[in-house]
């Protein structure tokens, strides 16, 4: 077993050696000694010990307030024409440096972020003399590293394997979801992220698609959590997840099935010189701390270009939850764009068939019809192309670039303010690079972009400010196909603030407050009206139908209503992955409370608000005696700034502080 050697620690010369760094002195590595570098947070309660192994091999190692976290871990690369991983040579390293950034994002759980943290970059030879830099980011909420190879010519690299790896401690727990397998699923529509948590299993437990897990990845050893996940991601790398083969509770990141490409491109990374990769990203701390982290974000390249007015988040009306693709048709629609107004919601999403079942010029004269009651009108695509047989359409209007002008500019002509494009083909070098297209070339139409079927953003929700949501979750649409999904969705949402919703916004399409016809919904309706504010999103569509909602109080309604679309800050309250979670959110000049049990047993929370500066007093809607559109509404008060809240075995509550 790998783990932080004694002997290390007791080295004098590594210690000089870090000395030497954190004073700007760039040194080279001795020859008969394996130099050890510690780079810490700013607050110093993390650190991150660098070093070659006896065999050259890169290593790191994490420890928390003194403690260990994470064990000996590999670094690396291995590339066509040299080998990172073993036999390297330390050329030398820069000083350590305080890096900042200040910035503001829109599709957040938090709008004015600070980043703050120590940077240290070492420099590597392989044995034929190649060149590469391992970069090394450590912040108060986590550790951050990439590779960079310098230089500059024509030639194309390709890597065929990252040997990055987390090496947990013994007894460590873990909560992941299993990534799918390439061409399975629905009309072969694998991976979309829509697989199920295992909650609580030990570190090494099998995936059991055999296919991996993907990020985020959460795990706690002893009172420390960390959750492992990427950012960064550009045309010259693929998106990567863990590994299905696990030694020792090591988990190594690993590439994308071979199959996951656009159309032949490339799935393995490939790029010509200079040469960066993507950030791996581990957030450390508190579950408190991990849950309030913004480092994921934090780490995703700045706007290119500054958001333009059109990028507004807001609420949709959708009737495809509830309704399916026979009632993408005029009339409906045109019931939905009022019931948006009645609502007011920003925006209607009209989805699949359209095409056929609307047309482009009725279309158009919807879209008229909102613009004129001040709601925006979202349109869906199918990604189309060879990679799966989904059949929807419009289809064969996203793959190309010529094509994609064409259809914006028509889209533009009629109206829309946006699309919802669905049923990608996976993580490959290639298939990114097609999103990224579809971003670029939307962006100077003030088109806003939802990716459905898709990969998780990674932060490029900061690169590109107008993709305002990603699906990557099995979402709110699941529960209504069939009632083992119904009969998960408890402890399922009681998993996605602590994972999938941590760093990036997730269209999840919550909240059904009446019945479904299909399956017999197993949350209560305060649990459904908490998903509202508990699950972010830049553009949040609702599932609930106009014939629901009317049923719901007033005070849920008017809730509904006002509910921000922008959220100034959040803070974890109280929960555990899986069972049950309690947040706060500010937005509009007040503190929203959330939360959900998905527990089989009431259970009774005490929320500490001292830290929020919230009002005196809040309204409370929660779960009534009965089931369906069952609520119970009531003005509750803090006592010494705490609130003590029973929740009903999978119920919810929300509160308004004034």
């Amino acid at each position: 077993m790998k783990l932080f050697k004694a002997s290390t620690f007791a080295a004098i010369l590594p210690i000089a050696m870090t000395v030497l760094a954190g004073i700007g002195i760039t040194h080279a590595a001795p020859k008969d000694a394996a130099a050890s570098y510690q780079i810490t947070s700013p607050d110093g309660k993390l650190a991150v010990d660098f070093h070659l192994d006896a065999e050259g091999a890169p290593q790191y190692r994490i420890a928390r307030a003194g403690q260990p976290v994470l064990g000996e871990s590999d670094l690396g690369l291995v590339r066509d024409d040299a080998d990172f991983s073993k036999k390297l040579s330390l050329l030398g390293s820069s000083k350590v440096e305080l890096v900042e950034d200040n910035y503001e994002i829109l599709t957040a759980k938090r709008r004015s972020n600070h980043y703050a943290a120590q940077r240290q970059v070492f420099h590597l030879a392989a044995a034929g003399g190649e060149k590469m830099d391992v970069v090394f980011q450590v912040s108060n909420d986590g550790v951050a590293f990439r590779y960079g190879f310098p230089g500059s010519d024509s030639v194309v690299r390709r890597l065929s394997e990252e040997r990055s790896s987390f090496h947990f401690l013994p007894e460590t727990r873990a909560w992941m979801q299993p990534m799918s397998v390439a061409k399975t699923g629905w009309a072969r529509t694998n991976p979309s992220y829509e697989e199920y948590y295992q909650k609580d299993v030990a570190v090494g437990t099998p995936s059991p698609t055999g296919a991996g897990w993907v990020y985020p990845a959460l795990f706690r050893a002893g009172d420390t959590w960390l959750l492992v996940s990427e950012s960064g991601l550009s045309r010259g790398y693929c998106a990567t997840r863990l590994r299905p083969e696990v030694a020792d509770g090591e988990y190594r990141v690993g590439f994308p099935d071979p199959r996951e490409n656009l159309l032949g491109g490339p799935v393995n990374p490939e790029s010509k010189l200079p040469w960066v990769t993507p950030w791996r990203v581990i957030a450390i701390g508190s579950l408190k701390n991990v849950t309030e982290s913004m480092l994921g974000v934090d780490l995703a390249p700045a706007a290119k270009h500054p958001a333009t007015p059109a990028v507004e988040p807001g609420k949709a009306a959708w009737s495809w939850p509830l309704m399916g693709d026979d009632k993408t048709v005029y009339d409906v629609q045109k019931r939905f764009v009022d019931y948006a107004v009645d609502m007011k919601w920003r925006y209607c999403l009209i989805d699949a068939q359209w095409d056929t079942q609307i047309g482009y010029d009725k279309m158009k004269e919807l879209a008229d019809d909102a613009k004129g009651k001040g709601v925006k009108i979202l349109v869906w695509y199918n990604s189309n192309g060879n990679w799966n047989d989904a059949y929807q359409t419009p289809k064969n209007r996203m793959a190309t670039h010529e094509a994609r002008i064409q259809e914006f500019d028509r889209l533009k002509a009629m109206g829309i303010a946006g699309m919802k494009i669905d049923f990608f083909g996976g993580d490959g070098q290639s298939m990114i690079g097609y999103y990224l297209d579809l971003l670029e070339d939307a962006e100077p139409y003030g088109f806003l972009i939802n990716f459905h079927g898709a990969t998780l953003p990674r932060g490029l929700q900061r690169t590109y400010p107008h993709l305002m949501t990603v699906e990557a979750i099995r979402g709110q649409e699941f529960i209504t196909f069939e009632q083992k999904n119904a009969d998960e969705q408890a402890t399922h949402a009681a998993m996605l603030p602590f994972t999938r919703n941590v760093f990036d916004p997730m269209d999840f399409t919550p909240m059904v407050l009446d019945h479904m016809s299909r399956v017999k919904r197993r949350t209560s309706s305060a649990f459904e009206l908490a998903e509202a504010v508990l699950f972010t999103s830049g553009i949040q569509h609702y599932a609930e139908i106009p014939e629901g909602m009317a049923k719901a109080p007033e005070d849920v309604r008017e809730l509904l209503k006002r509910i921000p679309s922008v959220w100034e800050d959040s803070r974890f309250l109280d929960g555990f992955p899986g069972r049950y979670v309690a947040m706060a959110r500010k937005g509009g000049g007040h503190w929203y409370l959330c939360g959900i049990n998905a527990e089989k047993t009431e259970r009774k929370v005490t929320l500490d608000l001292n830290e929020l500066s919230a009002g005196k007093s809040g309204h409370l809607i929660t779960d009534g005696a009965g089931e369906n559109l069952s609520f119970r509404s009531e003005t509750v008060t803090p006592v010494d700034g705490k609130l003590e809240l029973t929740i009903r075995p999978n119920g919810g509550f929300v509160v308004v502080m004034d």
